[in-house]
C-alpha cells in the first residue's frame, strides 16, 4: 500500500500555520480559479462567492475587462512612482474628481482602505489646525492601521493598541441628537460610515446624515465620509451616501475594496465644498496610483457605467433580498447588493461554515449577522443558486 499524499490544500494550510502571523486564523479553503460569481478551490470544487472578497470583486472573478486592461497596462508600464505622471493615474484623478461632485474635487490615491482614511485624518487636522476633536460613532469600523483604529468604534479591536490618536470622541450611531450635542466649535471633524459594514450592515435611518452635516455647517468642523465598502455602485449609487441621504454632500469621501475590482487601490477625496487640501510634502504612497492598479479601477467604472450596474445592483439586490426568505433568518437590512441577514439564533459561524459545504461563500459577522455582498455583476441565475444553497444551509442549522 503506497503512503497517503498530502493534499494541496493541506500543504497550504501547513505552509500558513508555519510561516504567517495568525492574524486571519487559518482559511478553511485554498481557491484556485474563479469566473463570474463562481470560485473553485485547488480539489477543484465549486462554489457561488455571495461577498467578492469583503465587496472587494466588484465585477466579479477574471473579468474580462479588468483582465485587459491590467494585462495591457503592466506590458508597458508597471510603476514609476509619483515622481511621474502616467495617464492611468491622471485618467483615474479625473473621474473620481467628477464622481465626487466635479470641479475643485482633490484626490489623493493609496493603496488601501485603511491607508485612504489615514490621509483623511491627516487631511482634516491640515484643513483644520488648532482643533483637535474628531467626533466618530460606536461600532464604526475604518481600518486597523494606528490612526484609522483610533476611530473606529470597536473598543475589542482599540484596547489591545491603546493609547491611539487623542481627541476622538464616540458617540452612538444613528443618534442625531447625540450626534449634535458633541458637534462643538473645537470640533475638526465628524467621520461616519453613511452604512455601518463590518457591525452588520446596519444602514442610518432618514435624517441622520442631514443632522451630522447641520452640524458640523454650524460649529465650522469636516464631515467625512468612510465609503471604503459601500462606494462604487455597492447600494446602486456611486457613493452609499446618495442611497440613504440623497442631498447630502460630505467635505472628505474615502474609498478602496470594490474600485479596484480586486486590486489594491483607495482614495481620499475631498470635495469641492471643502477647504481640505494638502501642502507639497504633507503626504505620501510610493504604491499609491500605481498605473496597473489605476488601469483596474478605470475599468471597473467604465464597466459599471457601461453596463447600468448601478440599476442592476438594485433590482438584483431585491431579488436576493426575496430569495433569502426562510423561518432562520429574522430580518435583512442593507441596500443593493449589501445585505446583513439577521438569523433567529445566534448560529452565523455555523451557517458560514455549513453554506461553504453545500458551495457558497457568505460572511458571519458576529454571532447572529450572515453579510452579503456579491458582485454588481451577479446574474439572475447565480443569485436565484446561491440564495437556494444558503436556505439549504438554514435548513440544516436553523430549521
Amino acid at each position: 500500500m503506497s503512503a497517503p499524499t498530502t493534499s494541496t490544500v493541506d500543504s497550504l494550510r501547513m505552509a500558513w500555520e508555519r510561516h504567517f502571523q495568525p492574524t486571519y486564523g487559518t482559511p478553511p479553503v485554498a481557491l484556485a480559479h474563479g469566473s463570474g460569481a463562481h470560485v473553485w478551490d485547488t480539489d477543484g470544487r465549486e462554489y457561488i462567492d455571495l461577498y467578492a472578497g469583503i465587496a472587494v470583486s466588484a465585477l466579479g472573478h477574471a473579468h474580462p475587462a479588468v483582465v485587459e486592461a491590467v494585462s495591457a497596462q503592466v506590458a508597458r508600464l508597471g510603476h514609476v512612482s509619483n515622481y511621474f505622471l502616467t495617464e492611468p493615474t491622471v485618467r483615474l484623478g479625473v473621474r473620481l474628481a467628477e464622481l465626487a461632485g466635479g470641479d475643485g474635487a482633490r484626490v489623493f490615491l493609496c493603496n488601501s482602505g485603511a491607508e485612504a482614511n489615514e490621509a483623511a485624518i491627516k487631511l482634516i487636522r491640515r484643513a483644520r489646525p488648532g482643533r483637535n476633536r474628531i467626533i466618530a460613532a460606536a461600532g464604526g469600523f475604518h481600518g486597523r492601521t494606528i490612526g484609522a483604529l483610533s476611530i473606529t468604534g470597536q473598543p475589542t479591536k482599540r484596547a489591545p493598541f491603546e493609547p491611539l490618536l487623542s481627541g476622538v470622541e464616540f458617540v452612538p450611531y444613528d443618534d442625531a441628537a447625540a450626534l449634535r450635542r458633541a458637534v462643538t466649535p473645537d470640533t475638526a471633524a465628524v467621520f461616519l460610515e453613511p452604512v455601518q459594514g463590518e457591525s452588520g450592515v446596519i444602514p442610518a435611518t432618514e435624517g441622520y446624515l442631514t443632522a451630522a452635516r447641520e452640524a458640523c455647517d454650524a460649529a465650522g468642523a469636516l464631515l467625512a465620509f468612510d465609503e471604503v465598502q459601500g462606494g462604487i455602485g455597492r447600494t446602486g449609487r456611486w457613493f452609499s451616501h446618495q442611497a440613504v441621504a440623497p442631498g447630502v454632500v460630505p467635505d472628505v469621501i474615502t474609498l478602496a475594496k470594490g474600485l479596484g475590482g480586486g486590486l489594491p487601490i483607495g482614495a481620499c477625496i475631498s470635495t469641492p465644498r471643502s477647504d481640505a487640501v494638502f501642502a507639497a510634502g504633507d503626504h505620501g504612497s510610493t504604491f499609491g496610483g500605481n498605473p496597473v492598479a489605476a488601469a483596474a479601477a478605470l475599468a471597473v467604472l467604465d464597466t459599471i457605467a457601461a453596463a447600468d450596474l448601478l440599476t442592476a445592483t438594485t433590482h438584483q439586490g431585491e431579488r436576493l433580498r426575496a430569495a433569502l426568505d426562510h423561518p432562520g433568518i429574522a430580518s435583512i437590512r442593507g441596500i443593493g447588493l449589501w445585505l446583513g441577514a439577521l438569523l433567529t439564533a445566534p448560529d452565523a459561524r455555523q451557517v458560514e461554515a455549513t453554506a461553504r459545504a453545500h458551495g457558497v461563500l457568505v460572511n458571519a459577522i458576529g454571532d447572529d449577522v450572515i453579510r452579503l455582498a456579491p458582485a454588481l455583476s451577479i446574474t439572475t441565475a447565480d443569485i436565484d443558486e446561491g440564495a437556494a444553497r444558503l436556505r439549504a444551509a438554514l435548513d440544516k442549522v436553523v430549521p
